[in-house]
């Protein structure tokens, strides 16, 4: 089974995984730069508010878009949740909005993955079992803060 197709992960990779967050809650986000985005997603069944971590692939300082995969596949929870209903807020380096996101269709993903995986196979993996998304703050929802 490959790692991106893999159970949630638990115990002290789960720990590990959430490191960034209590940095974000301290205003010190910005020491990661954009190489981690934290979307705030409602659950879809519980209706409660989660974080998750996602390490980013891409960010577009002009428009704001930061381009991430979901490691765990379709399955992922803030990936389902995701497909309930819209993340209520994205934060990454300094910078934070209330989002939209969409997901790349391939042949977009398969140049963001380019970039980032050098080989094919391991990309066309990827590829095959991994949804990538793209976050850029919502139209009309505020000036987003500015990075600093």
């Amino acid at each position: 089974m490959s790692a991106l197709t893999r159970t949630k992960p638990r115990g002290l990779v789960r720990r590990l995984l959430r490191l960034p967050i209590p940095l974000d809650e301290r205003w010190l986000g910005g020491l990661l730069g954009h190489r981690f985005l934290l979307p705030t997603h409602r659950g879809r069944a519980s209706g409660h508010l989660h974080q998750t971590v996602l390490e980013g692939l891409r960010y577009d300082p002009a428009t704001r878009e930061c381009i991430v995969v979901s490691a765990w596949g379709p399955r992922a929870d803030w990936y389902r949740n995701l497909q309930a209903g819209p993340a209520v807020e994205v934060r990454t380096g300094r910078l934070r909005y209330a989002p939209t996101h969409r997901v790349l269709d391939r042949d977009e993903a398969a140049a963001v993955l380019a970039r980032w995986e050098r080989d094919p196979a391991a990309r066309r993996r990827i590829l095959d079992t991994a949804p990538v998304v793209a976050f850029r703050p919502r139209a009309g929802a505020g000036h987003p803060a500015r990075d600093g």
